[in-house]
């Protein structure tokens, strides 16, 4: 007769997947978060204190949206989206930071197709590098079609506008990279006592913007600087992306917020759209609401 012997073992415990879930996470973080992201929107708001405001100025409400990018990406009914939060803002200026579209054609066809912007002073653009595409004849076509829309295009000039007893001045160069900025030029334009916002595509007009001075020579001739076209990197890390692109030529400290220069404040923004491919990681998309405040 067989003889068989037995040895009971404790069933082994399911252990909890934790590595393998961890993968997953990381995997839907890397190949799905970035596309949802860039399809995000952050409206953000910021409180400018400014000393010896004028009284006119008080509370003053300025948007700023820059880098749209309207493609295949970023389709009709996005812009439209776009525009109608814009407006719910109730701005009493809005400025657009350039970059419309992918080119100087469908720049033109942006302005002729976009629901209309609204805001109580005026509706302004500067031009980016996108926009500045060959032909050179379209520099013309694009301006026509930007005031026909109801948006002043900045390209080289100052625009002043009276509350009350006050006047404001909005100036916007020309593109740094395929235009022909004429910082000196626009700073000769203002007082430093004036009240100025200036608009630049990009950050990298910062050293022209430092070097200019007013009509009176004084370097602090703007008080509030406006900039996109670095996407905050679109993909960032740590102050990292692999959009070298959208590398400002001045520095990563000019990749994407808020900065204090000339005793005047400086805002690079995310912008709104992409470039390259659909993603965004740790960038999200923005535009900016502004209040004046006195200090």
């Amino acid at each position: 007769m067989a003889k068989y012997h037995y040895k009971y073992r404790r069933p082994q415990r399911r252990r909890f997947p934790f590595r393998r879930i961890l993968w997953c996470l990381i995997a839907l973080l890397v190949l799905v978060y970035p596309f949802w992201e860039a399809t995000t929107l952050t409206v953000e708001e910021h409180t400018l204190y400014v000393s010896n405001l004028p009284t006119n100025l008080k509370n003053l409400k300025i948007v700023f949206a820059s880098d749209i990018h309207q493609c295949a990406w970023f389709s009709q009914s996005r812009v439209n989206e776009l525009i109608g939060t814009i407006n719910g803002l109730n701005a009493d200026i809005i400025i657009l930071g350039g970059d419309y579209a992918t080119d100087s054609d469908s720049s033109i066809a942006f302005f002729r197709n976009a629901p209309a912007l609204h805001a109580r002073l005026g509706v302004f653009g500067v031009l980016g590098n996108h926009d500045r595409t060959e032909p050179e004849s379209n520099l013309g076509l694009l301006m026509a079609e930007m005031k026909n829309y109801g948006c002043l295009p900045l390209v080289n000039t100052v625009s002043r506008m009276k509350l009350g007893q006050t006047y404001i001045y909005v100036a916007g160069v020309d593109d740094y990279y395929n235009g022909s900025p004429d910082v000196a030029g626009v700073a000769s334009q203002v007082s430093s006592k004036d009240f100025v916002i200036f608009a630049g595509h990009s950050p990298d007009l910062m050293p022209d913007v430092l070097s200019a001075k007013s009509s009176d020579g004084d370097n602090h001739w703007f008080d509030l600087a406006l900039f996109g076209h670095t996407h905050g990197g679109q993909i960032n890390l740590l102050g990292h992306t692999p959009f070298k692109e959208l590398l400002p030529e001045v520095g990563s400290r000019y990749m994407s917020g808020w900065l204090e220069e000339s005793r005047a404040a400086i805002l690079v923004s995310n912008g709104v759209g992409t470039s390259g491919a659909p993603v965004r990681l740790f960038a999200p998309p923005q535009i900016h609401l502004i209040t004046l405040k006195s200090q």
